[in-house]
């Protein structure tokens, strides 16, 4: 099984920015974490990092004759990107949307996101095991397809 996972703008900062907030995990240890994860479970993952919101959008085209699913975090792009969205109902292969704090419970502007609208589901709020457990959703998911 291949899995693409697309991390979204500001996460290359993780580790220095608002700490408070996302903690004290870097995006190479989320990549750690997540790629230990899908090692136990005979997964590839396919990892990128862009700010552009393009991009982020042609990689998931790119990924429809190839993965079997992937998980995103559209990061602020999350509440303002009806093309993202878009993006995941045109491919062929289930999307999880992950975020490493719990937008539910930050600045009301942050509580809705355009991009679970079309997302299978969403994993958010704890940290890099956020993504762990977006991952192993994903695997269930293609079990039970």
């Amino acid at each position: 099984m291949n899995v693409l996972v697309i991390h979204g703008p500001n996460l290359n900062l993780l580790g220095s920015r608002e700490l408070s907030v996302y903690g004290p995990a870097t995006l190479e240890d989320v990549d750690r974490v997540l790629r230990a994860e899908a090692q136990s479970l005979g997964i590839d993952l396919e990892i990128h990092q862009t700010a552009r919101e393009g991009e982020i959008i042609e990689l998931l085209h790119a990924g429809a004759d190839r993965v079997a699913g992937a998980l995103v975090n559209p990061a602020a792009y999350s509440h303002t990107s009806r093309a993202i969205a878009d993006a995941f109902r045109a491919v062929p292969y289930p999307v999880v949307e992950v975020h490493l704090s719990n937008i539910h419970a930050r600045e009301e502007w942050r509580r809705t996101s355009v991009t679970a609208e079309a997302a299978r589901g969403i994993v958010a709020g704890f940290g890099p095991g956020s993504y762990v457990a977006a991952l192993r959703a994903l695997v269930k998911v293609g079990e039970d397809t």
